[in-house]
């Protein structure tokens, strides 16, 4: 005799007898009907290709029955031009201080604030952007940032002085500030959980094509010296450089115009209607069929505890209170939920890795181009003699372009942009690495081991002894500290709960942008004055802070919250 079991929460009662867990697709009985769905009394439709009741499915499965093809390439595609996007934006800076030197009357300390600026306004706007995108969708604000983020850069370009270039890359910092938390909850909501680790590894890939585009483009660019004076109104080379780098903004915002809002976030906020509308045409493009062959007719959530069901909504959209103040609202309510158990657990570990990883990443790479300007003045002037990167410094500070006695010269020769080309494009190795093997040896695996490695090359640089020296060292950094990068964005952005997941992302990336603003600023301070603790300090945080993945759940081919 078949046993009985009890159905689903909200399910029709009316018959009872549920005679397999098949029947039920597994769902345990905390799931929670939030759909329109026909009476169980009407038979459940077949799926022709699996030969199972696909008429119920939670968000897993739904993603899962709509294949993977075309639809998820042309969202990688888009998404990885974001990420892309972003990177240029940022690493930019550190191929321009060379030259905008004497334009902008820059010293290092001045550089180390330029250098700095862009994640002052990426800190600001990392949780407001991220906070809306929990509250109004994640499309939306994706299109939003790309257009304020393009026209702070054409801004920028135009900038004749050193306060306001700095208030217009601020502003660029501010519109990126949202693109990372965004972006990567956005891309992650579409992906089944089976590929999930691979398809995010895959687009922080996009992360050193970014960096590969920055230096190439910066080689061809500002060497070549084309643009010039017109009067008191100056148009050269590096601001030329920063006009082609708005371009890739304005072609991201018009190409999210062609995706739909995710489906996930959908679900989350109660509207399932819309959300399996997201799922047919999904289906239709990667498989070729009709979308009224789409297999599932009702969306199944397993955690009703993060949802908002579809009356609530309904009924919220009826109160006399503006969206302003529902979107303030839902903005302080994540706020509060990220900082109470167990939420809390996971966002103080992810504060904490995140700022010490990116005092290393960004507080080295940033800096990476202008070493080789340095090692490579000392080269020319000292017929290549050895010396390490403390000599380089002090050498360049008192008697070379640097110094105040000298004349400025901010003519960069094209090795220097060769050596950060070759730097970039040592990572790619590292990036296919992650992507084979992230869904196998665990996001853990990457964090600790790219942690530690580039501690050591960190250690490492206070050891070089000539440029070939420091470009190995620095490629060997930048290979493995992208590792990391792949495994912590995908650690991050899977540890937290749909309705929390930009929020809580946009506040690691808050920390994220600090560790970046002070590895800078540190970096700056020190090198000229105390040169060999720069490179130790970081080698300490980014192994320490490697070390608290090991407090975070594993997440690796699990189901998103």
């Amino acid at each position: 005799m078949p046993r009985r079991k009890k159905l689903p929460v909200g399910s029709d009662t009316r018959n009872c007898d549920v005679t397999s867990d098949h029947q039920l697709n597994g769902l345990g009985s905390k799931t929670v009907d939030l759909g329109v769905v026909p009476s169980l009394k009407s038979p459940a439709k077949l799926d022709p290709e699996k030969g199972s009741n696909s008429e119920k499915a939670d968000f897993e499965r739904a993603i899962e029955l709509t294949g993977y093809g075309r639809f998820h390439y042309m969202l990688l595609a888009v998404c990885g031009l974001v990420s892309t996007s972003e990177e240029m934006d940022v690493i930019s800076m550190s191929f321009i201080l060379p030259s905008a030197q004497c334009d902008l009357e820059l010293t290092t300390q001045t550089k180390g604030w330029l250098n700095s600026i862009i994640f002052i306004g990426m800190m600001v706007g990392a949780y407001a952007w991220g906070s809306v995108a929990d509250s109004l969708g994640r499309k939306r604000v994706l299109i939003a940032i790309s257009i304020v983020n393009a026209l702070a850069i054409v801004a920028s370009s135009f900038s004749q002085n050193y306060e306001l270039f700095m208030l217009f890359r601020f502003i660029n910092g501010a519109a990126l500030g949202g693109s990372g938390p965004v972006i990567w909850s956005y891309f992650a909501e579409f992906q089944p959980k089976k590929r999930r680790g691979a398809m995010l590894s895959f687009m922080a890939a996009f992360w050193t094509l970014g960096n590969l585009f920055v230096a190439g483009l910066a080689w061809v660019i500002i060497p070549s010296e084309i643009g010039g004076a017109y009067g008191g109104f100056v148009y050269n080379s590096w601001r030329i450089f920063l006009l082609v780098m708005s371009i890739p903004s304005f072609l991201v915002a018009a190409l999210l115009f062609l995706l739909p809002e995710s489906p996930k976030f959908l679900i989350t906020t109660g509207r399932h209607d819309k959300a399996l509308e997201v799922f047919k045409g999904i289906y239709m493009m990667n498989t070729g069929k009709d979308k009224e062959l789409y297999p599932v007719k009702q969306i199944l959530v397993d955690d009703p505890i993060h949802v908002r069901p579809e009356k609530q909504v309904d009924l919220e959209t009826k109160e006399q209170k503006s969206k302003l103040r529902r979107m303030l609202s839902d903005i302080v309510e994540h706020s509060k939920e990220l900082f109470v158990p167990p939420i809390l657990k996971f966002t103080a570990i992810s504060i904490t890795i995140n700022f010490t990883f990116h005092i290393g990443y960004y507080g080295l790479m940033m800096w990476f181009p202008e070493m080789f300007n340095r090692f490579d003045e000392w080269s020319r002037t000292h017929d290549n003699a050895e010396a390490d990167i403390c000599q380089v410094t002090a050498y360049v500070t008192r008697q070379g372009s640097h110094s105040d006695e000298a004349m400025c010269d901010s003519h960069i020769r094209g090795d220097v942009f060769m050596d950060s080309l070759i730097t970039v494009a040592a990572a790619l190795p590292s990036n296919i690495f992650a992507v084979l093997g992230m869904d196998k040896l665990g996001r853990k695996f990457f964090l600790v081991f790219a942690t530690f490695s580039a501690g050591l090359c960190s250690g490492a640089m206070y050891f070089v002894y000539n440029k070939t020296n420091n470009l190995i060292v620095s490629a060997v950094f930048s290979s493995v500290i992208s590792c990391g990068n792949a495994s912590l964005d995908c650690l991050i952005t899977e540890v937290f709960p749909t309705n929390l997941r930009a929020t809580g992302v946009a506040i690691s990336m808050v920390a994220a942008r600090l560790g970046g603003i002070i590895g800078n600023v540190v970096i700056a301070a020190l090198l000229d004055s105390y040169c060999p603790a720069p490179t130790f300090i970081v080698a300490v945080l980014l192994a320490g802070g490697g070390l608290m993945c090991i407090f975070l759940p594993n997440t690796t081919r699990t189901a998103l919250k």
